[in-house]
């Protein structure tokens, strides 16, 4: 980056701070562990990353969790510790992409709990590479899980909230949702669809005078979890980020605006600081972007062999809530690569 872009990028970011753009990463408080006990949650993408963190901590505050995902074993592994964190946990295999599954996952939920209070759309896949490079059905695969997958989820979520006439939907969005990035392009259109989604169902639910029933989307910067061991790659590279947040970060932020709900939700600073800047200098911000995500991308990942990863069926790969790229100090304190994550299968 030359000295003038960067003179411009922090001006930016200056702006933003002044505007508010320096979000939430917001942590649980004891009135809010009291208002989750006893509640009763969905949680999608369960089995690993944002979604498993999410399950364990709201179990650790003694909440009914509902574990959806693809991997039956893993799902099975994460009730466990949800139990021994003093919650209650059901398992129910689903792939979000499939109406059906979701259907079952609302009846098994009911049948098991008799409500849901709040419902989590976190499941999400991306693949990575120049456009036209990567597979339509990967690109189909991609829109599925991440916008079709909130979709049926939030359909069928709002229909039992309304009939009980309160609920949370909290859709996991992404800081893409607001600044698209290169060589991400579906993923990027699909969580932009995301945003979109929650804003519509907003204004239905103001018009409809259906307060007690709200709708949150939670934005993300780029986190080290297991979605880059998932995601497909079409670059020649393995996927990679750059200034990667840790995973507890969003988790937190996940279970507290499920108490605390807000229409939309940037988290930390980066975050915050990217949405407010794509809003106020648009072209300037994405050509930052792309600038730096080439870098990180195109130049710097370690070479890789070009494929789905987990778009079409799961890995053994990423079991955790960490994907071990961030160093952290051990117990004897030396950093370390994340321990919690990537185990042999």
């Amino acid at each position: 980056m030359n000295s003038s872009a960067a003179l411009r990028l922090f001006v930016t970011a200056l702006l933003a701070f002044a505007l508010g753009g320096c979000a939430l990463a917001p942590t649980v408080g004891a009135d809010d562990a009291r208002r989750i006990a006893g509640k009763t949650y969905v949680v999608t993408g369960a089995s690993s990353g944002f979604g498993r963190g999410v399950a364990v901590r709201l179990g650790g505050l003694g909440a009914n969790v509902v574990l959806a995902a693809r991997r039956t074993e893993l799902l099975e592994e994460v009730a466990r510790e949800v139990r021994s964190a003093g919650g209650n946990a059901l398992v129910v295999t689903t792939d979000v992409a499939r109406p059906g599954d979701m259907d079952r996952l609302m009846s098994a939920t009911l049948a098991r709990f008799g409500r849901v209070d709040v419902w989590i759309n976190n499941a999400g896949v991306g693949v990575i590479g120049r456009f036209e490079e990567i597979p339509v059905a990967d690109h189909a695969r991609v829109v599925d899980v991440n916008l079709n997958g909130v979709i049926y989820g939030s359909h069928i979520a709002l229909g039992v909230f309304r009939a009980q006439g309160s609920g949370t939907l909290v859709n996991v969005g992404s800081v893409e949702s607001e600044v698209p990035l290169a060589y991400q392009a579906s993923y990027a259109a699909s969580k932009a669809g995301v945003l979109a989604l929650g804003r519509a169902l907003n204004e239905e639910l103001r018009l409809a005078s259906l307060s007690g029933v709200q709708v949150a989307t939670v934005m993300p910067w780029a986190a080290d979890t297991p979605f880059f061991a998932h995601a497909g790659s079409y670059s020649g590279r393995a996927p990679n980020m750059f200034a990667l947040d840790p995973p507890e970060k969003v988790v937190e932020a996940i279970v507290w605006v499920s108490v605390n709900p807000r229409e939309e939700l940037p988290v930390g600073w980066k975050a915050g600081v990217s949405t407010a800047s794509h809003r106020l200098f648009p072209d300037l911000t994405e050509r930052l972007s792309a600038d730096m995500v080439h870098k990180a991308q195109m130049e710097r990942a370690p070479p890789a062999l070009n494929g789905p990863g987990a778009l079409h069926r799961p890995l053994e790969a990423g079991r955790g809530v960490s994907g071990g790229m961030l160093l952290r100090p051990g117990p004897d304190g030396v950093l370390r690569p994340s321990e919690r994550v990537i185990r042999a299968p």
